[in-house]
């Protein structure tokens, strides 16, 4: 049995006399004697029949199998959960999405670890699969990389290429009494023609682009739309290169560096990206025990432009940015611009800007600009504090215009209680709305916003509103609205003193998000405060709030915050 360093880490597994139980299991699942003298590669899908995001990953899995046959592995393949953000929305089912994300990584580290696997390839598609699976490859340390299903193709409404975005917004506009039962109802029905993740530059999108300047997913592959005939020959050469990496023991470790986290970071400010990349990315430094925090957001992103013209603010979809070039022209850009780590290694074996430096430009495109001429000299993302954010908040400041808003705050302890407002158009423009008990621990799951925030753009007052939340938005949210206000309301943050007609001010040049309230009368509200009872006491629900972090540190889930908490109650 070759291999690398003579020995494979599958060897305890299946190899010597004393293993013939184990492969005789193995020969049950119709895998041959031949089968397992080879490198055993783990394939870890995350497809399911829910949503159209993870739809095709069940077809793409048997490309990469046949990648990884032909080039001498055996291919192992497991499934775990996903759940989909767009279905979602909006409900108590939300809730469940960021618990994935911890469950996707368990349940993966967990197949890894129990089959001792050689190598492995994870198969993503909607959002919290595409950090899950990364920060699975990142705990097991052995060859392997991300592949990503890819973009939706657009929908198309009254003549326009339209996504799931118009579909959120187009419910404020039909709640205010613009836009017909019949018109809602066309749109509807073509808005997501097919498989693949949400098309703009939404979270999906936006990780994904994040893990190829990572380097743990080659760079292009990312950006082939789900149902183009190249997809299939991108997850066939994933199949190749993983047991290359295999060959050069190449593992996470010597990839996901702190160089190529700030590479991840230049991506999502340079393409206008997901507020959710925060989250992830410390997620991800955190299972690398490599020190990130919410500060080392803005130097990146007053250095680097903004370079795509993605939507949810911008004009084109992912689709568009791959037939401009794809994320390589975006990485061309900022490698001639000396604004990537360029040496940084990926898991083509290839540095950064070896892989960037090959990159195409369609001649006319206009989805990404030249680095001398920026959308925005600076990029799309801007970490906030100040009293009603001692730890940090983030906001998207692609495409926004004016660096300040003030206005006196409308309160509300739930999503469901902002929406009825926004429904029974209660709210008035300047006001600032404030949704709370969202985070990670008190929703618990820290559930994402779209259905309030298109509502309120959908209203007609996206740019007239701000709101500010200890929750989450959607990659696909825009206008000035500002998440993961930590520390969160459910543990006695500033959030949570707060009351109607508070001001609020809002200062993006100084990144700064303040109440006007003395530290005095902070201090006074919060001794008055009681925290809310946990709205689960047993199940998934209930261990993930006893257990996660603050938004701040990646809302990861280890027994460090779950021993705080319990010091917290004493």
């Amino acid at each position: 049995m070759s291999s690398h360093n003579g020995k494979r880490h599958s060897a305890p597994l299946v190899e010597g006399w004393n293993r013939a139980p184990a492969r005789a299991m193995l020969h049950a699942a119709g895998f041959s004697r031949e089968d397992l003298e080879k490198p055993l590669i783990g394939v870890a899908n995350t497809w399911i029949e829910i949503g159209p995001c993870n739809l095709h990953l069940r077809e793409l899995a048997e490309y990469v199998k046949q990648g990884i046959r032909e080039a001498g592995g055996t291919p192992l393949e497991f499934n775990t959960v996903s759940i989909s953000d767009g279905i979602t929305m909006g409900s108590e089912g939300m809730k469940a999405s960021l618990v994935s994300r911890e469950v996707i990584a368990d349940s993966i580290e967990l197949v890894g670890r129990g089959n001792l696997f050689d190598g492995m390839i994870a198969l993503s598609g909607c959002d919290k699969t595409i950090p899950g699976t990364v920060m699975a490859l990142c705990r097991l340390d052995i060859p392997s990389l991300m592949i990503y299903g890819g973009s939706i193709a657009p929908g198309n409404f009254e003549g326009k290429d339209v996504s799931i975005q118009d579909v959120f917004e187009a419910v404020g506009a039909h709640a205010r009494g613009t836009m017909s039962n019949e018109r809602l109802a066309c749109l509807e029905d073509n808005a997501c023609p097919g498989a693949g993740a949400c098309g703009g530059q939404f979270t999906a999108n936006t990780m994904a682009m994040a893990t190829e300047f990572l380097g743990i997913s080659p760079l292009g592959s990312a950006s082939v739309p789900a149902t183009d005939a190249a997809k299939h020959e991108v997850a066939r050469q994933a199949g190749r290169q993983v047991m290359e990496l295999y060959r050069r023991d190449l593992r996470p470790k010597a990839i996901i560096t702190r160089q190529a986290l700030e590479n991840a970071i230049a991506s999502v400010c340079a393409s206008g990206g997901s507020t959710n990349a925060v989250l992830h990315l410390l997620a991800i430094a955190a299972e690398m025990g490599i020190p990130l925090s919410m500060d080392d957001f803005n130097p990146i992103s007053e250095k680097v432009p903004l370079l795509a013209d993605l939507k949810p603010a911008g004009r084109f979809m992912a689709t568009d940015l791959y037939r401009a070039g794809g994320t390589q022209l975006l990485a061309k850009r900022l490698h001639e611009a000396g604004l990537l780590h360029s040496k940084a290694m990926t898991t083509t074996g290839r540095t950064l800007g070896e892989e960037a430096a090959e990159g195409k430009e369609t001649p006319g495109q206009e989805v990404v600009r030249p680095a001398t001429k920026p959308l925005s000299p600076t990029g799309g993302l801007a970490i906030l504090k100040g009293n009603l954010a001692p730890e940090g908040c983030v906001v998207k400041v692609a495409h926004h215009h004016g660096d300040t808003f003030q206005g006196p705050a409308r309160v509300f302890d739930s999503e469901e209680a902002a929406f009825a407002a926004v429904e029974k158009n209660q709210l008035r423009k300047g006001d600032v709305v404030v949704i709370r008990y969202e985070g990670p621990r008190g929703g618990p799951g820290m559930r994402e916003m779209l259905v309030v925030t298109a509502a309120i753009v959908g209203a007609g007052l996206g740019e007239s509103v701000a709101l500010i939340t200890d929750g989450r938005f959607s990659g696909a949210t825009r206008g000035l609205m500002i998440g993961h206000v930590a520390p969160e309301a459910f543990v006695g943050g500033p959030i949570a003193a707060v009351r109607d007609g508070d001001m609020i001010s809002i200062d993006l040049s100084r990144r700064e998000l303040t109440v006007e309230l003395s530290q005095g009368e902070v201090a006074a509200r919060l001794r008055k405060w009681n925290a809310p009872a946990p709205r689960f006491t047993r199940g998934v629900f209930a261990k993930y709030a006893s257990q996660v972090s603050s938004a701040s540190e990646g809302a990861i889930t280890t027994p460090a915050a779950a021993a705080e908490m319990a010091t917290a109650k004493h």
